[in-house]
């Protein structure tokens, strides 16, 4: 799949975050003790409708094992969220408990936005879910929820092909590319084997597997020209083996809502997605979707360099006048097991695997599948992904977009790469 995830609001809040700059210079976090008397929070999140009301559930439950803390929440849709909260940070107004994504993580706590969480329970948590919400060694964020790469396969292109799939654990991209051309050449027109493999995520598979990664724990880049132009050559390999679609396909999905796209209109065979997309993608396509494994360099799931992603995350403000409350909610929306059989898969599956057991017979089919593919490769999974830097997303727009000119054919591998670099590099400055 093209990378097309949302549409990154950066840019929107540029201005923002420089004020944000200023207004926090020498701020600090508050007294770490609890509070003697009643005290009210302020939450904020976004999403959707069913989000909002399951939220509310979670903070009544909240409320009523902690009478004396009283939460207030402010929602609203992802658009707009991102510019408020730069505004509230910026104007020390900041809501004391706020749901981080990773895209901004490293900015607000680079900037001194957000409160350390010494007093979260994380031992129920693998070691890399928990490193996620760390920057420069500071535990910033708990993940509230995790999804993992995967790929999803149609059994019903994949039957009518009939051409065999092989065991998800030991299959290699070149296995990848074989089966999916296979399947293409023994397809109607117009069904490929695969969609495009040139995400972010993948790209990130591709470079662990090879000793390198994206971005560096410091925030730079995690890779060079050579390693770039080896994923390429793969872009190149796939093109001509006809495994994946012409790039004017691959162009047209990229900009298709998910449920248009060709995993969901049955017109792929396989497709990369993030582990949580599982249920509606499945809706869409009318057919029982099946999970696997991403491919790895010599055949070992154990040495593919899996990792979870958190779908979003627990921060809480530097600024608040309530840190221990704060993080005693915090510790309760990561840990509380009635809280997870309220909030389900809704934010991802949970990252406490005590939660995770507790909740798995509640979840629909779809998510339980998600559930139990996660736990399958908790033994599997490489080191924590590093919270991505400034600049980053325009990083992964150029390997994107350079990726497709190799699709197109208008660009060599060596040369995507070379143009590629130079734009990277340029980002991060």
């Amino acid at each position: 799949m093209l990378f097309s995830a949302r549409k990154s609001t950066i840019p929107k809040t540029a201005a923002v975050l420089a004020i944000l700059a200023m207004a926090l210079t020498g701020c600090g976090g508050g007294s770490p003790s609890a509070s003697d008397g009643p005290v009210t929070l302020r939450f904020s999140w976004w999403g959707s409708d069913v989000r909002h009301k399951m939220t509310q559930h979670l903070i009544e439950a909240f409320e009523a094992e902690n009478p004396n803390i009283k939460i207030e929440g402010e929602y609203g849709d992802w658009s707009g969220y991102w510019d408020k909260l730069a505004t509230q940070v910026a104007s020390q107004d900041a809501p004391d408990v706020i749901q981080m994504d990773a895209a901004y993580l490293g900015e607000y706590a680079g900037r001194g936005a957000l409160l350390e969480l010494k007093d979260v329970n994380l031992s129920k948590f693998e070691q890399a879910v928990a490193d996620a919400g760390k920057v420069e060694g500071e535990q910033f964020a708990v993940t509230g929820g995790i999804n993992a790469q995967v790929v999803l396969a149609n059994p019903a292109l994949v039957a009518a092909s009939g051409v065999s799939i092989p065991d998800d654990s030991t299959w290699t991209w070149e296995d990848y590319n074989k089966t999916a051309a296979a399947i293409t050449a023994a397809s109607a027109n117009g069904v490929y084997g695969t969609g495009a493999v040139t995400g972010d995520a993948a790209t990130n598979l591709w470079l662990r597997q090879h000793g390198k990664k994206l971005f560096t724990d410091d925030g730079k880049l995690g890779f060079d020209e050579n390693d770039l132009k080896g994923w390429y050559e793969y872009q190149a390999d796939m093109r001509d083996s006809k495994a994946a679609p012409p790039a004017s396909v691959t162009t047209e999905d990229a900009t298709a809502s998910v449920d248009q796209q060709g995993l969901s209109t049955n017109r792929y065979a396989m497709a990369w997605y993030w582990s949580n997309q599982l249920g509606a993608l499945s809706k869409a396509s009318g057919q029982t979707l099946e999970i696997l494994r991403p491919p790895s360099t010599d055949g070992s799931a154990a040495d593919a360099e899996q990792y979870y992603k958190s779908s979003m995350f627990w921060s809480a403000s530097s600024r608040t006048k309530h840190p221990a409350e704060a993080q005693k909610f915090i510790d309760f929306l990561a840990n509380n097991v009635e809280a997870g059989k309220i909030g389900l898969a809704d934010r991802g599956i949970p990252g406490n695997s005590e939660v995770r057991a507790a909740i798995a017979d509640k979840l629909s089919p779809a998510d339980a599948a998600t559930a139990k593919f996660i736990d399958e490769i908790a033994d599997e999974l490489g080191d924590a992904v590093p919270v991505p830097p400034a600049g980053s997303s325009a990083v992964v727009e150029v390997i994107g977009r350079y990726a497709l000119e190799i699709h197109f054919d208008r660009m060599s591998p060596a040369e995507a790469a070379k143009k590629a670099m130079e734009e990277a590099k340029s980002a991060l400055l």
